[in-house]
């Protein structure tokens, strides 16, 4: 029916044509391609006003395999009939935020025990993942880009979740930096403990996080419509097919929305601490207290998880040193073995490539940018056994482990010297040559810190100029 429909307002177009109707004409194209709609949002006074453009560039992200939520709306409708969808749901979400109010249908979460083990026993052997209306993941995205730069200069520099081009490796390679340069210096060591909060995403107080949104200069309209969307939201279980009919009522935002993310680093932004001798960063709920500590001075170090957790540990814990390869190995291998049995069933080519470059090749090389400077040889080797069978089993070459790390740790610099609020900007503008393209090596007397990230990146970035 929306294909005759289209083929019907074609032909009116050619009939207006033919009978030498510009201004019709004219009309209809620019309904077609929506043509001159603002694809601007204004901010300010005047709140958050969706345009149809919008909602159809979100609407055609959804993803079309996700499972459906508790309204039965499934992902794969949404986003290939956006084009016929937009203009409704348009007016349903500028509703929606003008009357700063969340429909209940879409506040409610569908509780689907994932089993951790192949046999779980007990209750704690489940991860419970929460199925989210697709609708109300789209409006949500479109918050979030309308809110992400409203409060980006009260965010705290050192989170590294839910920020444009930063991810987990950069927080990993911050810690060790910070970690190697001042253990550069005699006398010095260094304490890191790491905190995972529980259930991290309910603890949001609504009132504390309307004060903070409203300190942002979020307009009125869009934190109450915040606040509503953070409280009494229902959840239920579904449990092999059968669904319990007891609500649950929550307040905060559980796992499986957008939004919910963003809002607790918002929420915790003002806990924050950075000085020279200890430091907390956070990836989302995660968070390290990393204590730069000097003749034994620790008494700053121990203060700030002090504070962050209100008590003090009775006791250090005890010294830990990273794992090696083996784990990561031992994935590595039991993927390979998929690999051969997918080609004795005749899987081959592209399809064979892609199990490859998704399962395989994302296990070898996972943070390969922090490790891939400093790994010994023996675990190289190793890795490198892993890339030569999954290339037999595909019939094609593939990178070794050095090319592919070297080609990483290049373009994750090349990130950072173009993102100017990375946290290590300052240090690498530090080590810019005002003469050449070149950087100065970081000075190093310690074999452990001359094999981390930074110094073999400068290196890589050096000798490619000299060529």
């Amino acid at each position: 029916m929306i294909r005759k429909g289209k083929d019907c307002y074609r032909r009116k177009m050619e009939h207006q044509l033919q009978q030498n109707n510009i201004c019709g004409v004219w009309k209809g194209l620019k309904t077609i391609s929506g043509f001159k709609e603002p694809k601007s949002q204004p901010v300010g006074d005047q709140g958050l006003l969706l345009t149809t453009h919008q909602v159809r560039n979100a609407l055609k992200k959804n993803r079309a395999r996700k499972a459906a939520g508790p309204d039965g709306i499934s992902s794969r409708l949404l986003k290939s009939c956006a084009d016929q969808l937009c203009g409704i749901f348009g007016y349903t979400f500028n509703l929606s935020l003008k009357l700063g109010r969340v429909p209940q249908l879409w506040k409610t979460s569908c509780i689907v025990p994932v089993p951790k083990t192949p046999h779980p026993k007990e209750l704690n052997s489940y991860r419970p993942v929460a199925l989210t209306s697709h609708l109300m993941k789209t409006l949500e995205r479109l918050v979030l880009a309308h809110l992400r730069p409203l409060v980006s200069s009260f965010m705290d520099p050192l989170q590294f979740a839910y920020q444009p081009d930063i991810g987990v490796d950069d927080a990993v390679i911050y810690l060790l930096h910070t970690s190697l340069t001042h253990l550069e210096k005699a006398g010095s060591t260094v304490r890191i403990m790491f905190f995972d909060f529980s259930s991290a995403f309910n603890t949001i107080q609504p009132r504390l996080l309307g004060d903070k949104l409203q300190l942002a200069g979020v307009d009125h309209h869009l934190t109450t419509w915040i606040l509503d969307y953070l409280t009494h939201r229902p959840q239920f279980v579904r449990v092999q097919g059968f669904e319990s009919d007891r609500l649950l009522c929550s307040t905060g935002a559980p796992q499986g929305t957008v939004l919910a993310p963003f809002l607790f680093t918002l929420y915790t932004a003002d806990f924050s601490h950075n000085t020279p001798s200890c430091h907390l960063q956070k990836f989302s709920d995660d968070s390290a207290v990393v204590g730069l500590i000097t003749d034994g001075d620790d008494r700053e170090y121990r203060g700030t998880y002090s504070r962050l957790c209100g008590l003090v540990p009775a006791e250090q814990p005890p010294d830990q040193r990273w794992t090696t390869l083996m784990p990561l190995s031992r994935r590595a291998t039991a993927d390979c073995s998929c690999s051969g049995r997918l080609r004795s069933f005749g899987v081959q080519g592209p399809l064979l490539r892609t199990f490859y470059d998704s399962v395989v090749a994302s296990a070898i090389f996972y943070g390969i940018v922090c490790w891939a400077s400093s790994i010994t040889d023996r675990d190289r080797r190793r890795m490198d056994r892993l890339v030569r069978r999954a290339s037999s089993v595909l019939g094609c070459p593939l990178d070794s482990v050095e090319v592919v790390g070297n080609g990483r740790m290049m373009a994750k610099l090349s990130s950072l010297l173009n993102n100017t609020s990375h946290p290590l900007q300052d240090t690498l503008t530090a080590l810019g040559s005002s003469f050449s393209e070149r950087l100065l090596h970081p000075r190093c007397v310690k074999e452990r810190y001359r094999r981390s990230f930074l110094p073999a990146a400068v290196r890589l970035h050096n000798k490619q100029n000299a060529r």
